[in-house]
């Protein structure tokens, strides 16, 4: 008993985690991207381009079905993401993660009828202003063995016995019923120890694009046409449904004053998935798209009486005469005040 004692009163978690950097996990099963599902990840992020809508539009820029929006990785990728840590983040609240970075790199468009495969991996770890942070890299692969997207993710994560056992209760008490058993259930099927299981190298294929901006027709400076969306208590309710997001801070007022906030807040992803939409809008093809980053620098309160509206702006960066990209920056304010670091860009490939 007093080894066991000595063992628990040692243990650093800082130094467990840091030895995990480089783990990964594979999921054995893959997710099936559905028609409808696509449709339903474009309503609940406001966007209404037809290639995530209509086949026909999906076809006449080449494409086979409808395409995914930007963000709809998030869906596959957060759960992915926390069978990983549940793995090596030994020590660790994860009811208590706090995304701040967000880096999406594309190598090809998500089409409906595509099973996606997901290998996460810990990039790395260090502990900042007393806080522990970790960044997570997601490689995306299809059924044909192809490169689809590269993830970082980086997460503040607190510790176990930080946050008080009423709150963590309370939140449970909130999330819909059968959700753990049936996250253990799919933990089940996967593998234990995936670091053992070897998997052929993934093909990059060079996809085309049809944006509808041309390269000559910008230059550095030149602003993109403004836009404002509208965010209420019931889209925070629909997203966190549609995107499978449990936590309560999103669409629970009791809980959010439990933590000491006025209000609930809108997720990051949603936000960002708003981004991805004014992107797209203006450059017509989502798979023109080359990368997206983006900093969470400010939430967004949801009044229950009134919609946020959150104002996004676009800038040309720079041009690359030679790969015809632009890298876009962009601009999110709600109420006068940056949502976003400076560090939102988009690079596109223009025509």
């Amino acid at each position: 008993m007093s080894e066991n004692v000595t063992a628990t009163e040692t243990f650093d978690p800082a130094d467990h985690v840091r030895a995990m950097v480089g783990r990964h996990y594979r999921a054995a099963d893959y997710y099936e991207v559905g028609r409808e599902k696509v449709r339903e990840y474009a309503r609940a992020v406001q966007d209404f381009n037809p290639v995530h809508w209509e086949g026909d539009a999906a076809k006449a820029l080449g494409y086979s079905n409808v395409v995914a929006p930007l963000t709809f990785m998030s869906l596959v990728g957060t759960l992915a993401q926390k069978r990983l840590l549940q793995k090596i983040a030994v020590g660790f609240d994860l009811s208590q993660m706090l995304q701040t970075d967000q880096i999406l790199q594309y190598h090809q468009p998500i089409v409906a009828g595509d099973h996606l495969y997901c290998d996460v991996s810990l990039d790395s770890y260090k502990e900042v202003m007393g806080k522990d942070m970790m960044v997570t890299k997601n490689i995306v692969s299809n059924q044909r063995n192809e490169l689809v997207q590269t993830t970082y993710t980086t997460l503040l994560i607190g510790r176990e016995g930080d946050v008080d056992k009423g709150i963590v209760e309370a939140a449970e008490n909130l999330v819909m019923q059968g959700a753990t058993s049936l996250a253990a259930r799919a933990d089940a099927a996967e593998h234990e120890d995936d670091e053992q299981v070897e998997h052929p190298p993934l093909i990059v294929v060079d996809t085309s694009s049809s944006p509808t901006v041309t390269f000559d027709s910008v230059s550095v400076g030149d602003i993109l046409p403004s836009k404002t969306f509208r965010l209420t208590r019931g889209d925070l309710v629909n997203y966190a449904g549609v995107a499978g997001d449990a936590n309560p801070i999103h669409w629970s007022e009791q809980f959010a004053k439990l933590i000491d906030l006025d209000n609930v807040l809108a997720h990051g992803m949603l936000t960002m998935g708003l981004g991805g939409g004014y992107i797209t809008e203006w450059l017509g093809d989502p798979g023109a798209v080359k990368d997206y980053t983006v900093r969470f620098t400010a939430p967004i309160p949801v009044d229950g009486h009134r919609a946020a509206e959150i104002k996004f702006e676009g800038k040309i960066k720079s041009l690359d005469p030679e790969s015809r990209t632009a890298v876009v920056a962009l601009n999110a304010t709600f109420e006068g005040k940056r949502i976003f670091g400076h560090r939102a860009t988009a690079t596109v490939t223009l025509a």
